[in-house]
Formats: structure tokens, sequence, C-alpha cells
């Protein structure tokens, strides 16, 4: 009787993994592209997509749109959604937290935001523009939309003491997640709030929330490219 062999994605996905549990490949690594996997086990790429795809499903992996695949975080395999708090990353590092609120209001939302939170043009949406600062040190823009349907009272709140994440789960639970990261050159005035160099790059986090079938917010986080990396560790 012959000996089944194991399929093709099968043995990238254990490659993969060999890696992941002996410790060569530590949480927030990147992992060999598609291309290169396609190459190292000859292949074809809807072959490695597949390993690569089912290891994101799983847990193992985070794939981000136009940046590349990382290792995932293992404390957060059983939720590769999870998004965190900016305040609990600094402090667990020993480092202060403190919030400067540059904007916190009502406006009209605009085709794009409405689009975007699946309301209509024009409908009243809170607005918060927030720097938030490690060591007194600008790390994070966070220019937030949200949604007075889901969270009534955002405006209300004081976001030097608690960051819009902190109450948003505390009223909101999150059901659904959306993220974009992109690499640009900054604005002037965002490349001035994170006290940048005029030539240096901004990482661009775009994020969308649901709750309840709602979107509950829209946000567009932007960090210092020399201070900070995907895995969330801040360069002093």
């Amino acid at each position: 009787m012959s000996k089944k062999t194991s399929p093709l994605y099968m043995k990238i996905k254990n490659h993969i993994l060999q890696h992941i549990e002996s410790g060569a490949w530590q949480g927030s690594m990147r992992v060999p592209s598609e291309n290169e996997l396609v190459k190292k086990f000859k292949v074809s790429r809807m072959t490695t997509n597949r390993a690569l795809r089912e290891l994101t499903d799983e847990g193992y992996l985070v794939r981000l749109a136009g940046v590349g695949t990382f290792v995932a975080d293992l404390k957060a395999q059983s939720h590769p959604l999870e998004i965190h708090n900016i305040a609990k990353e600094i402090i667990e590092r020993g480092h202060e937290y403190s919030a400067q609120v540059l904007t916190c209001g009502t406006l009209k939302a605009s085709a794009q935001q409405a689009f975007k939170m699946n309301i209509e043009e024009g409908s009243e949406v809170f607005h918060s523009f927030i720097i938030h600062k490690e060591q007194n040190i600008p790390i994070q823009v966070e220019d937030r939309f949200v949604n007075p349907a889901v969270a009534p009272h955002y405006g209300d709140q004081d976001f030097t003491e608690i960051t819009p994440y902190e109450y948003l789960m505390s009223i909101a639970p999150l059901q659904k997640v959306e993220h974009v990261v992109k690499a640009i050159m900054p604005s002037t005035e965002i490349r001035d709030f994170l006290k940048m160099g005029q030539s240096e790059p901004c990482l661009l986090l775009e994020r969308r929330t649901w709750t309840k079938g709602n979107v509950a917010s829209i946000a567009q986080l932007y960090h210092p490219g020399n201070r900070y990396e995907l895995s969330g560790r801040f360069k002093p």
C-alpha cells in the first residue's frame, strides 16, 4: 500500500508552525512572502495563499494589506481582530501615558464619512482629535468619528482620563473590526503634532469598528515612522 503524502499546502503550514513553535519566529516577526514561499517550495501561488490564509484564520498569523504577513501575538490568538488600548500598552511598558485633546464635539458627516459609517450625509456625528503621548513624547494622533446612535454620550467624556477605546468598549462591545495599514507622507499638521522630521514617513492605521450591526466609529491613527513599530513597541 502506498504511503499517503501530505497536501502541498500542509507542508508550508507545517514549515511555518515549526518555526513559530520552536521560537525561531517570534510574535510580530515578518514571515516569508507568498513569492518567497512559492520559490522555496516550488508550488503555485494558490497553494501558498491557502496555507497563509488558514494559518491566519487559526490565529497564528496576521496579514496586513500592503504591509506583509506577521507572526501573531499568541496572547491575542483567540481573537485575531483584537484591538488594544494605547494607554494600557504604554503603562505596561513602565512608561507614563498622557493625552492632549484638541477637539471633542459634533459636526455634520461629509459624504465620505457618511459612506464609511453607513449613515446619511449631513448626519451629526461626534468628532475627537487627540494626541497620545508616551513619556510626554507624541506617539499617536487619533482622528476619530463616532456614531451617536451607538455612543450618545461620547462628547461628554474626559479623554485625558479615559481613552476613546476604553469608553467605546465599555458601552459598545466589539462585533467586528476592519484595519487598513498604510505608509504615507503626513500632512504638515500631522508632522508638527508628532514632532516628525520633514522627510520622515508616517504609519497610518485606518480602523472601522462595528457593534450590534452598526458602524460604531471610524478612526485614522497616525504614528511617527521612527518611533513606532507594528508590534506596538515604542523606541524613545
